[in-house]
C-alpha cells in the first residue's frame, strides 16, 4: 500500500471522529412545508431537518461511504442520495461517523437521522426493526487473504485461524455460520482489519465483495480476493417504520432515477461498469 494512499485511509479515520454535519451538494431545492411534513403526490413523511434528507453511516466504507482528502463525504451512495433528494425537492446532509452495528439502532430510534444508506444489505432480522427500499444494488461477500496465500474458506476453517470482520455486518455472520473453527474477529474499521492483514495480525476477513475489490485495487496491492462468496445479498436504504411515506417517496425517487438513466451513471463513476 502506498505511502499516499496510507495517509488518505489514516486522514479519512481521524476526520471521521470529527467531522460536523457533511452537505452533500444536493442540487434540489427544498419543498414548501409546514412543521418539518413534507408533502408529494403520493405521501406526506416527515424529516428530522426541514427541507433536507438527513443521512447516518460508517463513513469509512469506500466506495460506497468514505471521507477523502479534503474532509468531504463521498460515494456511490453519497451520489445517490443527492440524486434521491433532487428528485424529492430536498437538499441532503451526512451525520458524523457512525459504527456500523448502530445505524439500524439510531433509524429505528428516530430524531436523529432521516435514512440509512450504507452498503446495508436487506435482512430479516434487520426487517424487524426497520424497514428498507426497494434494492439498489446487488452484492456477494469475498474473502481477503495475503497475495498468493493460497487461503480458502476450508483452510480457514480451523484452530488458530484469525478471520476479521465488520461488526454487525453479514460477513460476521457469514464467519460464524461458515467458519466455527476459526477465531472470529470483528472490528469497527475495515481499513483496520485490512492492515491487519497486512502485518500477519489476522489471517483473512470476510467483507463485501465491491468493497474489498475497491480497497485492493486502492490501497492494498498486497492482498487478493482468495474466494468470492454467491451469497446474493442486496442492499437498501433503511428507514423508520413510522415513516411510510418517506419509504414511498424514496421507492418512487429510485424508480426515476433508474428510469431516466442516473443509476447508471453513478454506477459508471464509481465502479467503472453499469453491470454490478
Amino acid at each position: 500500500m502506498s505511502s499516499m494512499t496510507r495517509r488518505n485511509f489514516f486522514a479519512t479515520i481521524g476526520a471521521a471522529g470529527a467531522l460536523a454535519l457533511a452537505g452533500c451538494n444536493g442540487s434540489g431545492q427544498p419543498a414548501e412545508s409546514t412543521d418539518d411534513t413534507q408533502t408529494t403526490d403520493e405521501a406526506s413523511y416527515t424529516l428530522v431537518k426541514e427541507g433536507v434528507l438527513t443521512n447516518v453511516a460508517e463513513l469509512g466504507f469506500a466506495p460506497f461511504e468514505y471521507i477523502d482528502d479534503e474532509g468531504t463525504t463521498v460515494g456511490f451512495d453519497v451520489d445517490l442520495s443527492n440524486a434521491i433528494a433532487e428528485k424529492m425537492g430536498l437538499t441532503c446532509e451526512w451525520l458524523p461517523n457512525q459504527a456500523f452495528d448502530t445505524l439500524v439502532p439510531t433509524i429505528k430510534q428516530g430524531g436523529k437521522a432521516d435514512i440509512s444508506i450504507a452498503g446495508m444489505t436487506i435482512s430479516d432480522e434487520r426487517l424487524e426493526q426497520v424497514d428498507f427500499s426497494d434494492p439498489y444494488l446487488n452484492s456477494n461477500q469475498g474473502i481477503v487473504a495475503a497475495a498468493g496465500s493460497d487461503l480458502n474458506s476450508e483452510s480457514l476453517n480451523a484452530e488458530g485461524m484469525q478471520v476479521a470482520c465488520q461488526t454487525g455486518t453479514t460477513g460476521d455472520e457469514w464467519i460464524s455460520e461458515n467458519l466455527p473453527n476459526a477465531t472470529k474477529v470483528p472490528l469497527a474499521d475495515v481499513t483496520a482489519a485490512l492492515m491487519g492483514i497486512s502485518t500477519g495480525l489476522y489471517n483473512a476477513m470476510v467483507i463485501d465483495l465491491p468493497v474489498a475489490q475497491n480497497m485492493i485495487a486502492e490501497s492494498f496491492s498486497d492482498l487478493e480476493v482468495v474466494e468470492e462468496i454467491p451469497t446474493g445479498e442486496q442492499y437498501g436504504i433503511a428507514v423508520s417504520k413510522d415513516n411510510p411515506g418517506l419509504l414511498a417517496a424514496i421507492n418512487d425517487a429510485l424508480a426515476a432515477i433508474e428510469e431516466d438513466g442516473t443509476m447508471d451513471e453513478i454506477k459508471q463513476k464509481w465502479f467503472g461498469t453499469t453491470e454490478i
